[in-house]
C-alpha cells in the first residue's frame, strides 16, 4: 500500500506540474491569477460535489466541531496560498517565486516534528536538500535584483501557507475522513474566499467562449479534483513531510513539459536539476527492511 501511495502523491504532483499548459491559455483569453484559481477550484468543486451527491452522499456528513480542519486546508492553505504566490509573481521573476514557494517541505518538516512527533532521518534530511536545491535549480534563480523584501516575505508566505495542507489534511485524516471528504470541504471554503476576492465579469466573458470553457473545466478536472483527491489519499499512508517532499516533483514536471509543449530550451542547469528532484523521490521511496518493519501510518 505504501508504495501505492507513493505513486499517488507523484501523481499527483506531476498533474500540478502541467498546471501551466491551462494558465498560459486561460491567461490569454483575458483572465488574471486569481480569477484563474476560482476558476481551478469552483470547476473542481462542482466536479467533486456532483460526483458524492450522486454516488457517496454519507461522505458530505462532517461534524461543526471538526470544520476548522477543512476551514485550514481550504482558506488558510488553499486560499492564503493562491493569494501570496499570485502576489509573488507580480513583485518578483516566476524563477524567484518557483523557489520561494518550494520551502514548503522545510515547514512540513518543521511542523511534522513538533506536532506529530515524526522523526528526523538522515535519508529524509538527504531528500530535503535534493529536492530544495533541484528546485532552484529548475527555476533558475540568479536574477539577484529580483529578490525584493516584499516578494521574498511574500513567496516564503506562499511556501508556509502551502505547506499548511499537508498540517490541517492530516488532522482530518486522524479524525476519520477520507479524501473525498476533505477534498470537498477544502474547496468549498477556498472557493467561498476566493470570490469576493475575484472579477466575476471577467470569468463569465471568458467562459462565454466554448474553448476557454473547455480548458477551464479540464484545469479544474486535472489539476483540481484528480490531483488534491491523490495527494490527500495519499498522505493517509505515509508522514506528512514524506509526501510533501515527493510533492516537489512537480517543478521538474513543469520543465518537462515547457520543453516537450512550447520547446523550450533545456540547459545543463534545469537538467541538474530535474535529476535532483527525481533522486529525491527515488531516495524517500527506497524501502529499507528495517523501516518496512516500522508502521508509520497515523
Amino acid at each position: 500500500m505504501k508504495k501505492i501511495a507513493t505513486a499517488a502523491v507523484v501523481a499527483a504532483a506531476a498533474l500540478w506540474g502541467v498546471m501551466g499548459l491551462f494558465v498560459r491559455r486561460l491567461s490569454a483569453a483575458g483572465l488574471g491569477s486569481l480569477e484563474i484559481a476560482q476558476v481551478r477550484i469552483t470547476v473542481g468543486l462542482l466536479l467533486l460535489g456532483a460526483y458524492l451527491a450522486l454516488f457517496h452522499r454519507e461522505k458530505l456528513r462532517v461534524r461543526l466541531r471538526d470544520l476548522w480542519c477543512f476551514a485550514g486546508t481550504g482558506l488558510l492553505s488553499l486560499l492564503l496560498f493562491s493569494v501570496c504566490y499570485f502576489r509573488t509573481i507580480d513583485l518578483t521573476s516566476l524563477a524567484v517565486a518557483g523557489v520561494l514557494l518550494y520551502t514548503a517541505p522545510v515547514f512540513v518538516m518543521v511542523f511534522s516534528i513538533f506536532l506529530f512527533r515524526e522523526r528526523l532521518s538522515a535519508r529524509k534530511l538527504l531528500a530535503l536538500g535534493m529536492a530544495v536545491a533541484g528546485c532552484a535549480l529548475v527555476s533558475g534563480v540568479g536574477s539577484a535584483d529580483a529578490l525584493r523584501p516584499q516578494g521574498v516575505l511574500l513567496g516564503l508566505g506562499a511556501g508556509f501557507f502551502y505547506a499548511l495542507y499537508s498540517i490541517f489534511g492530516r488532522y482530518a485524516i486522524d479524525r476519520g475522513y477520507d479524501s473525498f471528504t476533505i477534498t470537498f470541504y477544502t474547496f468549498l471554503f477556498c472557493a467561498a474566499g476566493a470570490a469576493f476576492l475575484s472579477d466575476w465579469g471577467k470569468i463569465g466573458a471568458a467562459m462565454a467562449v466554448p474553448a476557454v470553457a473547455l480548458n477551464g473545466v479540464l484545469m479544474g478536472l486535472i489539476t483540481g479534483f484528480a490531483s488534491y483527491l491523490l495527494y490527500t489519499w495519499g498522505l493517509a499512508y505515509m508522514e506528512s513531510s514524506r509526501a510533501s517532499i515527493l510533492a516537489s516533483v512537480e517543478p521538474a514536471v513543469a520543465a518537462v513539459a515547457g520543453i516537450v509543449i512550447f520547446h523550450e530550451r533545456l540547459s545543463a542547469q534545469v537538467a541538474l536539476g530535474v535529476a535532483l528532484v527525481l533522486g529525491a523521490v527515488l531516495v524517500l521511496s527506497i524501502h529499507r527492511h528495517k523501516a518496512a518493519r516500522t508502521v508509520n501510518n497515523p
